[in-house]
Protein backbone atom coordinates (compact mmCIF):
# COMPACT_ATOMS: atom_id res chain seq x y z
CA UNK A 1 0.00 0.00 0.00
CA UNK A 2 1.65 3.31 -1.10
CA UNK A 3 2.63 6.10 1.26
CA UNK A 4 2.50 9.90 0.43
CA UNK A 5 5.05 12.34 1.91
CA UNK A 6 2.50 14.41 2.71
CA UNK A 7 -1.20 13.89 4.76
CA UNK A 8 -3.34 16.53 4.28
CA UNK A 9 -5.88 17.29 7.83
CA UNK A 10 -9.53 18.40 7.36
CA UNK A 11 -10.94 19.65 11.01
CA UNK A 12 -15.12 19.53 10.73
CA UNK A 13 -15.48 22.13 13.37
CA UNK A 14 -19.03 22.03 14.46
CA UNK A 15 -21.46 19.89 11.71
CA UNK A 16 -25.34 19.65 11.81
CA UNK A 17 -25.45 16.74 13.96
CA UNK A 18 -24.74 16.90 17.08
CA UNK A 19 -26.50 19.67 19.60
CA UNK A 20 -25.23 22.07 22.35
CA UNK A 21 -26.26 19.54 24.63
CA UNK A 22 -24.20 16.31 24.03
CA UNK A 23 -21.15 18.92 24.79
CA UNK A 24 -19.91 22.18 25.93
CA UNK A 25 -16.95 22.15 23.77
CA UNK A 26 -19.14 22.13 20.40
CA UNK A 27 -18.78 25.37 18.60
CA UNK A 28 -22.34 26.90 17.73
CA UNK A 29 -22.03 31.14 18.50
CA UNK A 30 -20.36 32.50 15.56
CA UNK A 31 -18.11 33.48 17.90
CA UNK A 32 -17.22 30.00 19.00
CA UNK A 33 -16.99 28.41 15.36
CA UNK A 34 -14.43 31.23 14.12
CA UNK A 35 -12.40 30.43 17.38
CA UNK A 36 -11.99 26.87 16.94
CA UNK A 37 -11.29 26.97 13.53
CA UNK A 38 -8.75 29.66 13.88
CA UNK A 39 -7.29 27.05 16.79
CA UNK A 40 -7.46 23.96 14.78
CA UNK A 41 -6.07 25.53 11.61
CA UNK A 42 -2.68 26.69 14.13
CA UNK A 43 -2.62 23.24 15.32
CA UNK A 44 -2.33 21.57 12.16
CA UNK A 45 -5.62 21.36 9.58
CA UNK A 46 -4.69 22.15 6.30
CA UNK A 47 -8.97 22.49 5.59
CA UNK A 48 -11.78 23.55 7.51
CA UNK A 49 -15.13 22.04 6.91
CA UNK A 50 -17.49 24.24 7.90
CA UNK A 51 -21.35 24.64 9.19
CA UNK A 52 -23.64 27.31 10.27
CA UNK A 53 -25.14 27.78 13.41
CA UNK A 54 -28.24 30.16 14.68
CA UNK A 55 -26.05 32.30 16.85
CA UNK A 56 -28.75 31.61 19.69
CA UNK A 57 -29.80 28.56 20.12
CA UNK A 58 -27.29 26.29 18.22
CA UNK A 59 -29.63 25.02 15.71
CA UNK A 60 -27.71 23.81 12.39
CA UNK A 61 -28.45 26.80 9.45
CA UNK A 62 -27.97 27.01 6.07
CA UNK A 63 -28.81 30.73 6.13
CA UNK A 64 -25.76 33.14 4.33
CA UNK A 65 -26.02 35.56 6.99
CA UNK A 66 -25.00 33.13 9.52
CA UNK A 67 -22.09 32.39 7.90
CA UNK A 68 -20.97 35.82 7.10
CA UNK A 69 -19.95 36.84 10.63
CA UNK A 70 -17.29 33.98 10.80
CA UNK A 71 -16.15 33.39 7.52
CA UNK A 72 -14.14 36.34 6.95
CA UNK A 73 -12.25 36.23 10.08
CA UNK A 74 -11.14 32.64 9.48
CA UNK A 75 -9.86 33.98 5.94
CA UNK A 76 -8.23 37.12 7.88
CA UNK A 77 -6.44 34.80 10.55
CA UNK A 78 -5.50 31.93 9.04
CA UNK A 79 -4.69 30.89 5.23
CA UNK A 80 -6.38 27.26 5.17
CA UNK A 81 -8.62 26.28 3.25
CA UNK A 82 -12.21 26.86 3.58
CA UNK A 83 -14.52 23.92 2.53
CA UNK A 84 -18.58 24.88 3.45
CA UNK A 85 -20.56 22.39 3.06
CA UNK A 86 -23.64 21.65 0.88
CA UNK A 87 -25.56 18.87 3.31
CA UNK A 88 -26.20 20.96 6.18
CA UNK A 89 -29.71 20.03 6.39
CA UNK A 90 -31.49 16.83 5.80
CA UNK A 91 -34.91 18.23 5.05
CA UNK A 92 -34.10 21.17 2.74
CA UNK A 93 -34.00 21.41 -0.36
CA UNK A 94 -30.77 20.85 -2.55
CA UNK A 95 -31.33 24.21 -3.71
CA UNK A 96 -31.23 25.85 -0.14
CA UNK A 97 -28.50 23.53 1.00
CA UNK A 98 -25.88 25.33 -2.33
CA UNK A 99 -26.75 28.99 -1.12
CA UNK A 100 -24.14 29.65 1.03
CA UNK A 101 -21.16 27.81 -1.35
CA UNK A 102 -23.36 29.98 -4.34
CA UNK A 103 -22.96 33.03 -2.15
CA UNK A 104 -19.47 32.86 -0.61
CA UNK A 105 -17.35 30.66 -3.63
CA UNK A 106 -14.96 28.85 -1.19
CA UNK A 107 -12.47 26.89 -2.38
CA UNK A 108 -13.79 23.74 -1.47
CA UNK A 109 -17.60 22.65 -0.75
CA UNK A 110 -18.78 19.44 -0.17
CA UNK A 111 -21.20 17.01 -2.51
CA UNK A 112 -22.74 14.20 -1.04
CA UNK A 113 -22.74 11.39 -3.48
CA UNK A 114 -25.96 9.39 -3.37
CA UNK A 115 -29.57 9.37 -1.14
CA UNK A 116 -29.70 7.45 2.12
CA UNK A 117 -31.31 6.84 5.61
CA UNK A 118 -28.90 9.10 7.60
CA UNK A 119 -29.85 8.47 11.35
CA UNK A 120 -28.81 9.78 14.53
CA UNK A 121 -32.04 8.46 16.63
CA UNK A 122 -30.02 6.68 19.40
CA UNK A 123 -27.97 9.35 20.48
CA UNK A 124 -31.59 10.92 22.06
CA UNK A 125 -31.73 7.73 24.27
CA UNK A 126 -28.63 9.18 26.04
CA UNK A 127 -30.76 12.30 27.64
CA UNK A 128 -33.71 12.78 29.78
CA UNK A 129 -36.86 15.08 29.19
CA UNK A 130 -35.06 17.72 30.99
CA UNK A 131 -31.50 17.31 30.24
CA UNK A 132 -31.70 19.38 26.60
CA UNK A 133 -30.32 22.91 26.75
CA UNK A 134 -32.79 24.12 23.57
CA UNK A 135 -36.39 22.96 22.78
CA UNK A 136 -35.03 22.06 19.30
CA UNK A 137 -32.70 19.63 20.05
CA UNK A 138 -35.02 16.57 21.23
CA UNK A 139 -37.52 16.17 18.16
CA UNK A 140 -34.34 16.65 15.70
CA UNK A 141 -32.13 14.15 17.21
CA UNK A 142 -34.92 11.36 17.87
CA UNK A 143 -36.83 12.87 14.88
CA UNK A 144 -33.83 12.07 12.60
CA UNK A 145 -35.37 8.13 12.28
CA UNK A 146 -37.68 8.89 10.04
CA UNK A 147 -35.12 11.41 7.33
CA UNK A 148 -34.19 10.58 3.73
CA UNK A 149 -31.18 12.49 3.33
CA UNK A 150 -31.98 13.26 -0.36
CA UNK A 151 -28.97 13.85 -2.96
CA UNK A 152 -30.69 12.48 -6.10
CA UNK A 153 -28.91 12.64 -9.54
CA UNK A 154 -31.12 15.45 -10.55
CA UNK A 155 -30.37 17.01 -7.17
CA UNK A 156 -26.15 16.06 -7.78
CA UNK A 157 -26.17 17.58 -11.42
CA UNK A 158 -28.01 21.00 -10.26
CA UNK A 159 -25.44 21.75 -7.42
CA UNK A 160 -22.34 20.58 -10.03
CA UNK A 161 -23.92 22.93 -12.80
CA UNK A 162 -24.82 25.82 -10.48
CA UNK A 163 -21.13 25.90 -8.47
CA UNK A 164 -19.14 25.01 -11.60
CA UNK A 165 -18.95 28.71 -12.62
CA UNK A 166 -17.55 28.87 -9.05
CA UNK A 167 -14.28 26.66 -9.42
CA UNK A 168 -15.29 25.21 -6.56
CA UNK A 169 -13.41 21.44 -5.58
CA UNK A 170 -15.98 19.27 -4.59
CA UNK A 171 -15.11 17.05 -1.45
CA UNK A 172 -17.06 14.05 -2.50
CA UNK A 173 -18.95 12.23 0.27
CA UNK A 174 -18.98 8.72 -0.32
CA UNK A 175 -21.25 6.64 2.57
CA UNK A 176 -21.25 3.23 1.10
CA UNK A 177 -20.16 1.67 -2.46
CA UNK A 178 -22.50 2.82 -4.46
CA UNK A 179 -21.97 6.27 -4.04
CA UNK A 180 -18.33 5.63 -5.63
CA UNK A 181 -20.25 4.26 -8.67
CA UNK A 182 -22.88 7.25 -8.87
CA UNK A 183 -19.34 9.33 -8.84
CA UNK A 184 -18.11 7.78 -11.86
CA UNK A 185 -21.25 7.81 -13.57
CA UNK A 186 -21.21 11.63 -12.89
CA UNK A 187 -17.88 11.60 -14.17
CA UNK A 188 -18.43 9.92 -17.48
CA UNK A 189 -21.28 12.49 -18.28
CA UNK A 190 -18.72 15.81 -17.61
CA UNK A 191 -20.40 16.79 -14.21
CA UNK A 192 -16.93 16.21 -12.68
CA UNK A 193 -13.49 16.28 -13.76
CA UNK A 194 -10.62 15.12 -12.70
CA UNK A 195 -8.69 15.18 -9.59
CA UNK A 196 -11.08 14.72 -7.70
CA UNK A 197 -11.20 14.37 -3.71
CA UNK A 198 -13.17 11.67 -2.38
CA UNK A 199 -14.40 11.26 1.58
CA UNK A 200 -14.92 8.25 2.62
CA UNK A 201 -17.26 8.27 5.43
CA UNK A 202 -17.77 4.98 8.08
CA UNK A 203 -19.87 4.63 10.64
CA UNK A 204 -23.45 6.90 10.20
CA UNK A 205 -26.31 4.75 11.08
CA UNK A 206 -27.45 4.31 7.11
CA UNK A 207 -24.11 4.05 5.65
CA UNK A 208 -20.88 1.41 5.67
CA UNK A 209 -19.57 0.16 9.19
CA UNK A 210 -16.66 1.48 10.57
CA UNK A 211 -14.48 -1.87 10.09
CA UNK A 212 -10.49 -1.73 8.53
CA UNK A 213 -11.79 -4.88 5.68
CA UNK A 214 -14.85 -2.06 4.43
CA UNK A 215 -11.91 0.91 4.33
CA UNK A 216 -9.77 -1.41 2.26
CA UNK A 217 -12.79 -2.31 -0.03
CA UNK A 218 -13.79 1.00 -0.84
CA UNK A 219 -10.22 1.67 -1.42
CA UNK A 220 -9.49 -0.73 -4.14
CA UNK A 221 -12.58 -0.18 -5.33
CA UNK A 222 -11.88 3.51 -5.95
CA UNK A 223 -8.57 2.38 -7.63
CA UNK A 224 -10.70 0.34 -10.19
CA UNK A 225 -12.73 2.72 -10.99
CA UNK A 226 -10.87 5.89 -10.96
CA UNK A 227 -7.31 4.91 -11.54
CA UNK A 228 -5.05 7.86 -10.29
CA UNK A 229 -7.43 11.16 -10.87
CA UNK A 230 -8.26 10.79 -7.20
CA UNK A 231 -7.27 11.72 -4.15
CA UNK A 232 -8.86 10.31 -0.81
CA UNK A 233 -9.27 11.05 2.54
CA UNK A 234 -11.04 8.69 5.45
CA UNK A 235 -13.97 10.43 8.09
CA UNK A 236 -14.77 8.00 11.02
CA UNK A 237 -17.40 8.45 13.05
CA UNK A 238 -17.66 8.53 16.62
CA UNK A 239 -15.26 6.14 17.98
CA UNK A 240 -13.53 4.78 14.87
CA UNK A 241 -12.61 8.42 14.14
CA UNK A 242 -8.63 8.25 15.60
CA UNK A 243 -8.07 4.58 14.36
CA UNK A 244 -9.50 4.57 11.12
CA UNK A 245 -7.51 8.18 10.36
CA UNK A 246 -4.27 6.50 11.55
CA UNK A 247 -4.70 3.45 9.01
CA UNK A 248 -6.14 5.88 6.31
CA UNK A 249 -2.89 8.02 6.41
CA UNK A 250 -0.64 4.92 6.60
CA UNK A 251 -2.14 3.57 2.70
CA UNK A 252 -1.69 6.70 1.44
CA UNK A 253 -4.88 8.68 1.96
CA UNK A 254 -5.79 11.66 3.92
CA UNK A 255 -7.73 12.18 7.24
CA UNK A 256 -10.60 14.27 8.60
CA UNK A 257 -11.13 14.93 12.23
CA UNK A 258 -13.36 17.47 14.21
CA UNK A 259 -16.56 17.46 16.57
CA UNK A 260 -18.65 17.06 13.76
CA UNK A 261 -17.90 13.48 13.59
CA UNK A 262 -16.94 12.92 17.23
CA UNK A 263 -17.45 14.58 20.27
CA UNK A 264 -14.55 12.91 21.80
CA UNK A 265 -10.66 12.68 22.39
CA UNK A 266 -10.64 9.35 23.68
CA UNK A 267 -13.10 6.28 24.84
CA UNK A 268 -15.34 7.94 27.44
CA UNK A 269 -13.61 11.38 27.29
CA UNK A 270 -15.35 14.32 25.28
CA UNK A 271 -12.54 16.25 23.67
CA UNK A 272 -12.03 19.70 24.93
CA UNK A 273 -11.67 21.42 21.72
CA UNK A 274 -11.21 20.58 17.55
CA UNK A 275 -8.05 21.75 18.19
CA UNK A 276 -7.35 18.70 20.49
CA UNK A 277 -7.98 16.42 17.62
CA UNK A 278 -6.28 18.17 14.89
CA UNK A 279 -3.30 17.85 17.28
CA UNK A 280 -4.01 13.99 18.50
CA UNK A 281 -3.93 13.08 14.80
CA UNK A 282 -1.70 15.12 13.86
CA UNK A 283 1.25 13.56 16.64
CA UNK A 284 0.03 9.76 15.51
CA UNK A 285 0.71 11.17 11.97
CA UNK A 286 3.63 12.16 12.27
CA UNK A 287 5.25 9.44 14.66
CA UNK A 288 4.04 7.27 11.74
CA UNK A 289 6.42 8.50 9.63
CA UNK A 290 4.41 11.09 7.55
CA UNK A 291 4.35 15.10 7.32
CA UNK A 292 1.69 17.29 7.87
CA UNK A 293 0.43 19.32 4.93
CA UNK A 294 0.48 23.52 4.87
CA UNK A 295 -3.19 24.87 3.53
CA UNK A 296 -0.48 25.67 0.25
CA UNK A 297 0.80 22.40 -0.11
CA UNK A 298 -3.03 21.02 0.36
CA UNK A 299 -3.99 23.23 -2.41
CA UNK A 300 -1.06 21.85 -4.81
CA UNK A 301 -2.50 17.95 -4.00
CA UNK A 302 -5.89 18.94 -4.47
CA UNK A 303 -6.37 21.13 -7.48
CA UNK A 304 -7.66 24.57 -5.98
CA UNK A 305 -8.22 27.56 -6.92
CA UNK A 306 -6.54 29.11 -4.17
CA UNK A 307 -7.64 31.74 -1.33
CA UNK A 308 -7.48 34.89 -3.29
CA UNK A 309 -10.69 33.75 -5.32
CA UNK A 310 -12.99 33.16 -2.52
CA UNK A 311 -16.07 35.94 -1.56
CA UNK A 312 -15.35 36.39 1.68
Amino acid sequence: MARQRKTVITCAVTGAIHTPTMSDALPYSYDDIAQQAMDAAEAGAAILHLHARDNQTGAPSVRPHDFAPFLPRIKQATDAVVNISTGGSLTLSIQDRITPAKTFSPEMCSMNMGSMNFSFHPLANRYGDDDWKFDWEKDYVAGSDQNIFRNTFRDIKEAAETLAPHGIKFEHECYDVGHLYNLRFCMDIGLFKAPIFIQFIFGILGGIGPEVDNLIFMKRTADRLFGDDYRWSVLGAGGAQMPLAATASQMGGHVRVGLEDSLFISRGKLAESNAQQVTKIRRIVEDLGNEVATPDEAREILDLKGGDRVAF
